[in-house]
């Protein structure tokens, strides 16, 4: 295979990262496809695969992995996966190379020399994939964590209550800083989702100069594709690919979070927020004192309650694609247990 470059969206979920792939993938150079979250659905699996230098352990992992990409809410287009062949391209039997041959397929069959993966929880796995010799170009995407808390509330996806969701926001962005630490200035580019939705133009050529592609004025045009059109369709979480840029969708927090809910997530995650350049708005409404272990188990108690409404009152049709890979999960922990 020719050389193909990585590029790896990192930070957390609800940050714009489709808006990003999606432009990213109007340029012929780039293939941005939809993530089917390999390493993050896998890697928890990794021991019911017993040794993978047995051809029939690491077979029946690139087997799941190709059908967990192939139940994939939205559809690689195109793109087929020979079993065997993804298994001669490996260069070692373990599920990083899956990943990398996975994106790799996809990005010759489009004739692109570059392929994104927005898996942004893959900031966990980047040390891995240092190891492995992929080398990616690593946009950090970051937005206001407390719209991202909003943003979160309204998915069927994810954690529903703030305490939660600001330590995840703040560990995920701790873990980009660290990583920008320890690889080289050139491979690493932090991106605000505001200025991408405020200056979308300018912020497109800062990234292209950063990636060494030529800009087009097509990566505007992303809403047009049919990349957009069939994430959108995939489910309402995602129904703004499908629309021109929302220049207005920021600071939902200060009508959608209460001043309690706001507190909560600054106590949490105030000094990321900071080094991000947010203002903190809610100081002194909760104090320093860390949650006792009453107020945790309300905070989980609650979490749990807002999941199952959001899970009741989800989208139906994008329930249903994402069943179809929930069930795959399912039999492969349940094939093991059998055996």
């Amino acid at each position: 295979m020719k050389n193909i470059q990585p590029i790896q969206i990192i930070g957390t979920q609800r940050s714009g990262s489709n808006l990003l792939r999606l432009m990213l993938n109007q340029l012929d150079e780039i293939t941005a496809p939809h993530p089917p979250h390999i390493l993050q659905n896998f890697v928890p699996l990794l021991n019911l695969y017993g040794n993978l230098e047995d051809p029939q352990n690491f077979h029946q992992l690139i087997a799941d992995v190709c059908t967990f990409v192939e139940l994939n809410p939205v559809p690689w287009k195109g793109v087929k996966f020979d079993r065997e062949e993804i298994s001669s391209l490996c260069k070692a039997q373990n599920l990083m190379e899956v990943f990398r041959v996975i994106y790799e397929l996809k990005a010759r069959f489009d004739k692109a020399s570059f392929w994104v993966c927005k898996s942004m929880a893959n900031v966990k796995y980047a040390y891995k994939m240092e190891e492995a010799g992929m080398r990616p170009l690593y946009l950090h995407l970051y937005r206001d964590g407390r719209d991202v808390a909003c943003s979160f509330k309204k998915a069927i996806v994810g954690e529903k209550h703030v305490y939660p969701l600001a330590n995840q926001w703040r560990d995920n962005h701790e873990a980009c800083f660290q990583l920008q630490q320890k690889i080289e200035y050139d491979r690493f580019l932090q991106i605000s989702y505001e200025d991408l939705l405020n200056s979308p133009e300018r912020e497109l050529k800062r990234i292209t100069s950063f990636i060494n592609v030529k800009f087009s004025s097509n990566v505007l045009n992303f809403y047009k594709s049919e990349e957009s059109k069939n994430t959108a369709v995939a489910g309402k979480m995602w129904d703004n690919v499908s629309k021109p840029i929302i220049k207005n969708n920021t600071n939902k927090y200060k009508s959608s979070l209460s001043e309690l809910d706001i507190g909560i997530f600054e106590k949490q995650a105030g000094e990321v927020l900071n080094k991000l350049g947010y203002c903190l708005e809610a100081t002194g409404i909760v104090n320093g004192i860390p949650f006792s272990n009453e107020q945790l188990r309300e905070f989980d108690q609650e979490n749990k309650l807002l999941k199952e409404k959001a899970r009741r009152f989800a989208d139906p049709e994008g329930m249903k694609l994402r069943e179809r890979q929930e069930s795959l999960l399912n039999e492969i922990q349940a094939r093991t247990l059998i055996n």
